[in-house]
């Protein structure tokens, strides 16, 4: 139960970042043009992104404690610079564009797997960071950090598109995404503790 709890804390603090692909989500939404199929797509490919983030890192398990090290490392830098990302996202204001006219199935479509695929946060959350994260988990613990990861993106999606107008209104008030990438921040900064304290612990294992 832990894994899954972490996992979908984990997830949904990464997923909360406001991005090009969300705002395109609550546009459709505002919309009402094919919200279930913009939704759909987003959230299955997360699920997707997310399992073979986390079960890639399933083949490293006979992988040398120097390459975990450098891996650890890399990992740790990389939240530092999300961290510093956040930072800079408190001071600015977030705003959706005007609605326009309805677009064909067709240009939906392409843009929600543009929006997806071709943004890179996309597989530095996904298979990056969650990966990395859940990369000394057994088999079993993996599927559970996975599935609450998925989780939280099937929740965040399906409320972004079919709640748009609430969370447009939200959007356009910098004192909430301050505190949402507040909280980001915090939780962030948890799990860069413990990749360093579980970096320690083995690294005395090794020396000894």
């Amino acid at each position: 139960m832990e894994n899954i709890i972490l996992g979908f804390l984990t997830g949904g603090s990464l997923i909360l970042a406001i991005g090009p692909q969300n705002i395109f989500v609550i546009e459709q939404g505002l919309k009402k043009n094919f919200v279930f199929m913009v939704t759909s797509i987003c959230a299955c490919s997360d699920i997707l992104l997310i399992f073979i983030g986390v079960f890639i890192y399933h083949i490293f398990d006979f992988i040398s404690f120097k390459v975990e090290f450098c891996l650890n490392v890399v990992l740790i830098l990389f939240l530092l610079k999300f961290i510093r990302d956040k930072y800079i996202e408190i001071k600015k204001n977030h705003k959706i564009q005007n609605i326009k006219k309805l677009e064909s199935f067709k240009n939906v479509l392409l843009k929600t797997l543009g929006f997806t695929y071709l943004n890179p946060h996309v597989y530095s959350d996904t298979v990056f960071i969650l990966g990395n994260l859940s990369k000394n988990f057994i088999l079993k613990e993996k599927f559970f950090f996975a599935f609450g990861a998925s989780i939280a993106s099937i929740i965040f999606f399906y409320c972004l598109g079919y709640m748009s107008s609430l969370f447009a209104k939200f959007i356009k008030k910098t004192n909430t995404w301050k505190t949402i990438n507040t909280f980001i921040i915090v939780f962030i900064m948890v799990l860069i503790v413990i990749v360093i304290y579980n970096t320690y612990i083995k690294l005395l294992t090794f020396l000894i």
